[in-house]
Formats: structure tokens, C-alpha cells, sequence
């Protein structure tokens, strides 16, 4: 058990209230958190009613297959890029047909690291409800576990500030 799992399951409860009230389902594309996210969601009592499925697409030929990841896409930037979250992310959203989908993508460690792409570090994505993708890069501190887990929470924290963003112009309109 981890030190952040309160603070998962918290943002988890509330991904499900604001998902609940758009009446909107996500999917997760997940890499380095090997289904970390999926997980914190279906902790979530109730969660089948807005979590539709979740990919763990931890070799580069699952992210091809389940996710419609281009090969080139992964030889020219490799799993750990912006260009490779953001089709994962799309793909997720397409392929469980989802209003919303995270992905996640990084060197955990302790190995694999290197001088562009050190251990801790991660990238986003975020399937939005409107097509867009919006993408962002982090670089954690810590452990593997310590890792895995920031990357969870903060790929919970933005999708549910983006979900608010959306329900609080649903109400103002």
C-alpha cells in the first residue's frame, strides 16, 4: 500500500461523480502502470456504470494491435513520446467507443532510463469528449512503486479537471 492511495481513491470517487453527471464513460491505455489506473477505478463502488474497459498495452506490437498505434509511429519517437500517448489515447477512445481515455506511457525504472528519457519519466494523454487530445509530459522522483503511483494519480487528477471543465459549461449554458 502506498502513501497516495487515499489520494487515488479520492479522485477516483470523483472521476466517477463527474462522469456520473455527464453521463460519460472512459477507457484507460495503459504502459508503465500496467492497469494501475483501471484498477484505482474499479475500486470505485458503481464504477461499471461510467468505466468501460481498459487496455494494458505493454509491449509496442499490443499498442499496435489493440490501440491502432502506427509501427512508425513507435520506430521514430519509441513507446515513451508524445506522439505514441496521444494515438494510444485516441485509440482507447475509439475502440470502447468512450467519451473519454487516458494513456500512459514512461520508464518506471529502476532501468531503462537514458539521457532523453530518464527513469521517472512519463507521458500523458487525455481523450477528451471532443475529439482533442491534450498530451503532457512529468518527470516523478522515486522508486518504481513511487513512480507507478504518481503516474496514476496524476493521470486521474487532469481527467477529472477536464471532465469538471465540461460540466461546469454543461450547467452554465
Amino acid at each position: 500500500m502506498s502513501h497516495y492511495d487515499p489520494l487515488i481513491d479520492s479522485m477516483a470517487a470523483r472521476l466517477g461523480r463527474v462522469l456520473g453527471h455527464l453521463q460519460a464513460r472512459v477507457a484507460t491505455a495503459e504502459s508503465c502502470t500496467g492497469g494501475g489506473i483501471a484498477e484505482a477505478i474499479t475500486r470505485v463502488a458503481g464504477s461499471s456504470a461510467w468505466f468501460e474497459t481498459g487496455f494494458v498495452t505493454y509491449a509496442n506490437h499490443s499498442k499496435q494491435r489493440w490501440l491502432g498505434v502506427a509501427a512508425d509511429l513507435l520506430e521514430a519517437h519509441g513507446a515513451v513520446s508524445e506522439e505514441v500517448v496521444q494515438a494510444m489515447a485516441s485509440g482507447a477512445a475509439a475502440a470502447a467507443e468512450a467519451q473519454f481515455a487516458v494513456a500512459v506511457s514512461g520508464v518506471a525504472g529502476p532501468d531503462g532510463g537514458s539521457a532523453e528519457k530518464p527513469v521517472g519519466t512519463v507521458w500523458f494523454g487525455w481523450a477528451l469528449d471532443d475529439g482533442s487530445v491534450l498530451t503532457e509530459r512529468k518527470r516523478f522522483l522515486g522508486g518504481r512503486r513511487e513512480v507507478r503511483a504518481q503516474t496514476v494519480l496524476h493521470a486521474l487528477e487532469r481527467l477529472v479537471n477536464e471532465a469538471e471543465k465540461r460540466a461546469a459549461n454543461r450547467l452554465s449554458v
